[in-house]
């Protein structure tokens, strides 16, 4: 595979109303001005990198600056490289006549022959995120003997993202792998809103070409004067040896992104009451043992999730005013916030900005301007208007909501979820509703900039009914990234598994809820489950015995003697990416000679399997067991000459799972 000039693909494609497709289909490759784009110069300051190291430093390197113009429409388009690895266009209207803008490719690439490629995509949904699987490109493109035609092909593979679930059915990474030369390219595209990746075949040579919003796809266009510009979202291509090779690159690109913050260094463990536990329904005397105990087991931050704004249990749809519920707190929220506090922890508060409830007050107090409309009428989705962040009355009450729970109760996380998707977007005061959905989403990052600007050590959970937005324009600003939803402890470790080929592993967050009603293995198991990311405890620990109790110590305190390791760490998967209902699974996180290596075993497996650690191949190592240390051991055998590891399990409980620290023998 080649990323190179052997291809003739253009290097960015554009589709107008006046000019269209040179070649006809539905793909952004071959469009009329991508064909007669010209190169008109280049300039470089820094040093651009070529994919990064693999840990990462958060040095984006230099950017290199690619000059294309059309002589005939007068479009100009720079291409801008950063640190080798992130790209940005920008399109100038030179010409003397106003352009209509229909799709505009961040990039787009050549790839040489394609029967030898492999494409790594991924789906998801609410509860079950991240499900990739790997399959040949032929299955996606066919071979149709194109050559003998003498004509480009027609088709394509396209991925997309509607609304503003980024990440709510597929994902914008993706990787093509080589079987033959062992190279592979991993990508994204980082927005938080709509967003387009298409792989196919053309008459010389594979193709990939990334995007954000278009008119085809989202109903995005946009008319550029005389002297006007666009800029496209940002999209990133990362080179690597086999398939763990490219994602280690795009890691490393990853941390680069990533904006600088103290929760970096720290990575505290966070206690939220929601999964599995209080549900939405907080009230002090719920919530006081829960805080002791969570304090006892090691948790650092304490975030009261749902429900605490509201006297009962139907507040879905009268959510906007963000005040504290006084018939849940008699003598205030105030006393929870300080019982908090008094251990220690970091107090935190759940939200959910963007969003107004039908019933709530503020939907009558705010203009009908600061929401999303289409054709004059507010957007309604699942009982709840959503706000416009362009105006200036909608970031105003969201401003005053953030820094009156920061100032009068020292909050200093916030977990901020979204639960609606309103759909195309609002066509006030915009050509198109995707124009001016696009126009929100960047307004969007914009205000958690400036949240960040004022309250620099304040942290941010992003979650969006747990990981359906979980992209990285998002996650370069916030701190950490829920998962998933996923209440059933059985199913979440294909999640956790997966998680650190879309998100960093100190910022993905995978739940563990241990219950009073499980078997030590099953506590295990699903503490397991989140600490190869960020620790993210939850469950009834207030009602456990002293002996679960411990369990559950042991597991945190587990977690926080490798998490200064996390933030340097590449992922390995030793079985493949994970299946769905695959009965063994397994993730490795790879750290200078040391390997953190988690293993699950699910209902139908058989009591032993062998795991594939080449990247340890040649050495000697010692196994050491992280967690569980006290429950029934398992079995390691070593084979230095093939790097594999097999291990013997003798339980008889279906799920049990065990994180062990692979280091060279002194």
């Amino acid at each position: 595979m080649r990323l190179d000039g052997g291809a003739a693909q253009p290097l960015v494609e554009v589709l107008t109303a006046g000019s269209g497709r040179g070649h006809v289909s539905a793909r952004f490759s071959e469009t009329t001005i991508g064909r007669r784009f010209r190169f008109a110069g280049s300039s470089s300051t820094g040093s651009p990198s070529t994919g990064g190291s693999s840990t990462g430093s958060g040095d984006r390197g230099g950017q290199l600056r690619i000059r294309l113009r059309d002589g005939e429409s007068g479009l100009a388009a720079e291409v801008v490289l950063t640190g080798g690895t992130q790209v940005r266009t920008t399109i100038t209207n030179e010409g003397p006549e106003p352009v209509l803008l229909l799709g505009v490719t961040t990039c787009a690439v050549g790839l040489g022959p394609v029967d030898d490629l492999d494409l790594v995509s991924g789906d998801g949904e609410w509860l079950g995120e991240g499900r990739w699987t790997r399959r040949p490109l032929r299955e996606h493109a066919p071979d149709l003997n194109l050559r003998i035609h003498g004509q480009d092909g027609r088709g394509r593979y396209a991925v997309t993202s509607t609304g503003t679930w980024s990440t709510g059915a597929r994902q914008p990474t993706g990787v093509l792998v080589d079987r033959v030369t062992g190279t592979a390219v991993a990508w994204q595209v980082e927005h938080n809103g709509p967003w387009r990746w298409e792989t196919g075949e053309r008459l010389d040579g594979g193709y990939l070409a990334l995007a954000g919003p278009t008119d085809i796809d989202h109903q995005w266009q946009r008319l550029l004067g005389p002297g006007e510009s666009f800029t496209t979202v940002p999209a990133s291509v990362a080179v690597g040896d086999g398939l763990h090779g490219a994602v280690a690159a795009l890691t490393a690109h990853r941390r680069g992104l990533l904006r600088p913050h103290p929760d970096r260094a720290a990575l505290p463990v966070v206690f939220n009451d929601y999964m599995n536990t209080l549900m939405g329904d907080p009230t002090t005397a719920k919530l006081l043992p829960l805080i002791d105990a969570a304090a006892g087991a090691g948790a650092e931050v304490f975030c009261v999730d749902a429900g605490w704004y509201d006297n009962d249990t139907t507040w879905w749809d009268s959510v906007g005013e963000w005040q504290p519920s006084a018939g849940r707190f008699p003598r205030g929220l105030i006393e929870v916030v300080d019982r908090i506090r008094s251990h220690g922890m970091i107090p935190g508060l759940w939200l959910e900005p963007e969003v107004i409830g039908v019933r709530s007050p503020m939907a009558d107090k705010l203009p009908a301007e600061a929401f999303l409309q289409r054709g004059g009428i507010r957007l309604v989705e699942h009982g709840r208007y959503h706000l416009d962040l362009r105006h200036p009355a909608a970031v105003a009450h969201l401003d005053e909501v953030v820094d009156r729970l920061v100032e009068q109760f020292g909050v200093g996380y916030f977990k901020l979820d979204y639960n609606i998707d309103p759909g195309a977007g609002t066509d006030r005061d915009a050509p198109a509703a995707g124009a001016g959905l696009l126009d929100h989403n960047r307004a969007h990052l914009e205000w958690l900039d400036r949240i960040l600007d004022r309250h620099p050590g304040l942290t941010l959970e992003n979650c969006a009914s747990g990981g359906m937005r979980a992209d990285y324009a998002m996650l370069s600003r916030m701190q950490v990234q829920s998962t998933s939803d996923q209440q059933d402890f059985r199913r979440y470790p294909p999640i956790a598994v997966a998680a650190p080929l879309a998100i960093l592993p100190e910022q993905a967050a995978s739940w563990a809820y241990p219950q009073p009603e499980m078997s030590d293995e099953q506590i295990a198991y699903t503490m397991c489950t989140g600490m190869l990311g960020r620790l993210y405890l939850s469950g009834r620990l207030d009602a456990m015995s002293d002996r679960q109790r411990e369990l559950v110590r042991e597991g945190v305190a587990a977690f926080r003697s490798i998490r200064a390791d996390l933030a340097a760490t590449v992922p390995v998967w030793p079985l493949g990416l994970p299946g769905w209902d695959d009965p063994w699974l397994s993730l490795g996180l790879h750290h200078h000679d040391t390997t953190y290596l988690g293993i699950w075993r699910r209902a139908g497996a058989g009591t032993a399997l062998t795991l594939d650690l080449r990247h340890l191949r040649g050495h000697p190592v010692t196994v050491e067991v992280l967690y569980p240390r006290r429950l029934r051991a398992w079995a390691y055998r070593w084979e230095s000459a093939t790097g594999s590891l097999t291990v013997t399990t003798a339980d008889t409980d279906p799920h049990a799972a065990r994180i062990l620290r692979i280091r060279p023998s002194r």
